[in-house]
């Protein structure tokens, strides 16, 4: 989607929703017909824009948070995944139609067809009148090929030799996702490398790399208009065990919490929370929860203590270390989190946090702010 698609669909979603008050067909489909209206908001924006203090961004974003309904506003907040191990393509399509997603996840699958699924994401997303959505993939350097079969191969990250090689393979990833659409890369791991799940995948073969090298990631991923995401906050390289089939814990002391200031200092866009406890730090302690539903950790550490201004979004939900919690997805917004990634149940997950959205001002207060930063960022894109 160049840009000015992406700001005319925004556009028209701002005065499709004035004038449905007005005005109702009879017997006209949203899924044959569009009505197309002057835009109401003529600016454009960069995404360097999104952490700046920018009146204006800040006017045409309450203008169009303003013109959601409540189920429109949570809708916002949860992305799940196509592909394989992920959803049905037919049922991502469902629930586009009934307006209760802000973005999809591709997980597993070819380049084709996650081409061919945004596009068709992208031409519906009009005709039912939700906002662009955030399409977001883990291209990393060592997951890429097998995450998205068909892309151009690169090297592992724990292979890479110099950082001109990671400017390199970072700049040929974003080449394929902005072929395909995607324009959210989970990406890069920042973990220390002892950790044999996550270990290859981050540049930590060498510790003093990987501040560097992640920065240089991350900068070149959004020179390409894509948002880049430090990952896994507070840190899975020291932990022993995997967090897809369990809860790990930190015991004690958060050692790899240094390797996120000079990222936030810098411009990342965006940080994903791992499904880790912390236990036996006075400070931090998540009382046997996962990081991604502690407000320890979310909302006193990352952003209090680091001031980290962007999205925040969990790890999948579906992944041993959250899963068998009960109301996790409404766990993680009061703990902080904006996006909710890969929800165990969509309908449920929309449903709980519907419903807690008009019964608790508190909570109501979380998921508005957290809306409007997802809205933001999507005025932001470059494509």
């Amino acid at each position: 989607m160049n840009k000015l698609t992406f700001t005319a669909a925004i556009f028209a979603i701002v005065l499709q929703s004035c004038a449905q008050q007005i005005e109702k067909k009879e017997n006209t489909s949203q899924e044959t017909q569009k009505i197309n209206y002057q835009p109401a908001i003529s600016h454009t924006f960069k995404m360097e824009d999104f952490l700046s203090d920018n009146q204006q961004l800040e006017k045409d974003v309450d203008s169009i948070y303003n013109t959601l309904t409540d189920e429109t506003k949570v809708a916002q907040l949860l992305m799940p995944a196509v592909g394989r191990l992920g959803e049905t393509n037919e049922l991502i399509t469902q629930k586009i139609k009934e307006n209760k997603i802000g973005g999809v996840l591709m997980l597993n699958g070819t380049k084709e067809e996650f081409t061919r699924w945004i596009k068709e994401y992208n031409e519906l997303n009009p005709y039912k009148n939700n906002l662009p959505f955030l399409f977001s993939a883990d291209a990393e350097p060592s997951l890429v090929n097998r995450k998205i079969t068909g892309s151009t191969p690169v090297i592992k990250a724990n292979e890479m030799k110099t950082i001109d090689e990671v400017r390199k393979y970072t700049n040929i990833i974003s080449k394929d996702l902005n072929d395909i659409g995607i324009n959210y890369n989970f990406s890069p791991v920042v973990d220390m490398s002892p950790n044999k799940t996550v270990g290859f995948r981050s540049f930590g073969a060498i510790p003093e790399n990987i501040i560097p090298w992640s920065n240089a990631f991350i900068q070149e991923t959004q020179k390409n208009g894509i948002i880049a995401t430090a990952k896994h906050f507070p840190g899975h390289g020291l932990v022993s065990g995997d967090t897809h089939k369990s809860l790990q814990v930190i015991d004690g002391e958060l050692k790899e919490i240094k390797n996120y200031p000079k990222l936030i200092e810098d411009g990342v866009l965006s940080i994903m929370v791992a499904h880790i406890a912390v236990q036996n730090n006075p400070k931090y302690d998540t009382k046997g929860l996962p990081s991604t539903l502690s407000p320890e950790i979310v909302t006193d550490l990352l952003r209090k203590e680091y001031n980290f201004k962007g999205l925040i979004v969990t790890d999948a939900m579906n992944m041993g270390g959250v899963s068998s919690i009960p109301n996790a997805e409404v766990k993680a917004i009061e703990a902080g989190v904006d996006i909710i990634l890969m929800p165990l149940n969509v309908d449920k997950a929309y449903t709980s946090l519907l419903k807690k959205y008009t019964e608790d001002k508190s909570f109501k207060s979380k998921v508005d702010i957290a809306a409007k930063r997802i809205i933001r960022m999507k005025l932001c894109m470059k494509k």
